[in-house]
């Protein structure tokens, strides 16, 4: 399988103000594009959609306001993939880390696609239990129906990690690894093969400091926004401290959805 590092999405956080040790003052949306043999084109997130950009007030006025997204079109999905020399019938699944705004947001540019999703990730965005579900799943990423294919977890384990393995129609070498409590149904996504094992960690910790040093080592601004919006702040931290151990495995690459640093240093920026 080839991996391609792409950023669906930059955007320019206001908390990011508030502490230099941020770097580059900004966020990205670090998507995985594989290319299988016979699964076609496999897309782990999606970062920001055609669609949002032509309507960003679908997004919600206090997340324009707070993340303030820069929503370019040379940034979505479906303009890497055809960059590449793609089309976008040729993406034949994705696999979502979580549902946020700016995780799913590419999913209406692939209809035809499978989506492979943590079953109790799909139920809170189907039910919306509460006022920050609600604000968190934005209805107009979801409208066209998306094939969903629901996983609980099931296989061997991952590092001595629960995983969810045996993904339909996909390659043995992909595997999701349930991190909940910044959603509900959060999942890490495993690649393994080749030289290294990489680990996209979504949303489980924001800062490449959480991991290789401790939860405290997070600049503030990002502590809180990440307590403010788990659904289960102490499941959060009880799987990031398992990312933690998981990180110091020589064969393993880890990486969050959002980190800059980490990005450049993996050629996506």
């Amino acid at each position: 399988m080839r991996v391609h590092h792409l950023n669906c999405g930059t955007m320019c956080p206001v908390v990011f103000g508030l502490a230099r040790s941020l770097p580059r003052q900004r966020m990205i949306c670090h998507v995985l594009l594989i290319e299988t043999p016979q699964s076609g084109l496999v897309l782990v997130d999606t970062g920001f959609g055609t669609m949002d950009l032509r309507n960003p007030a679908l997004l919600g006025a206090g997340f324009a306001k707070l993340a303030r997204p820069k929503l370019r079109e040379e940034e979505t999905a479906l303009s890497h993939i055809e960059r590449l020399g793609f089309k976008r019938e040729d993406v034949r699944h994705i696999v979502p880390t979580h549902l946020d705004i700016d995780h799913a947001g590419g999913l209406p540019d692939f209809p035809n696609a499978t989506v492979h999703a943590f079953a109790p990730e799909v139920q809170a965005m189907e039910a919306g239990a509460t006022l920050a579900e609600r604000n968190r799943y934005r209805k107009h990423q979801f409208a066209h129906g998306p094939k969903w294919q629901r996983y609980q977890v099931q296989g061997e384990r991952f590092f001595g990690l629960e995983s969810v393995r045996e993904l339909k129609g996909l390659p043995p070498e992909l595997l999701l690894v349930p991190t909940v409590g910044h959603s509900r149904g959060h999942v890490a996504v495993v690649v393994e093969g080749g030289s290294e094992v990489l680990v996209h960690a979504g949303d489980a910790y924001f800062n490449h400091a959480e991991i290789y040093g401790s939860e405290r080592n997070c600049p503030w601004p990002l502590r809180v926004f990440q307590r403010l919006a788990a659904t289960d702040n102490r499941a959060r931290l009880h799987n990031q401290a398992r990312l933690r151990e998981l990180a110091r495995e020589p064969s393993v690459r880890m990486f969050c959805a959002h980190d800059a640093a980490e990005a450049w240093e993996l050629g996506v920026l």
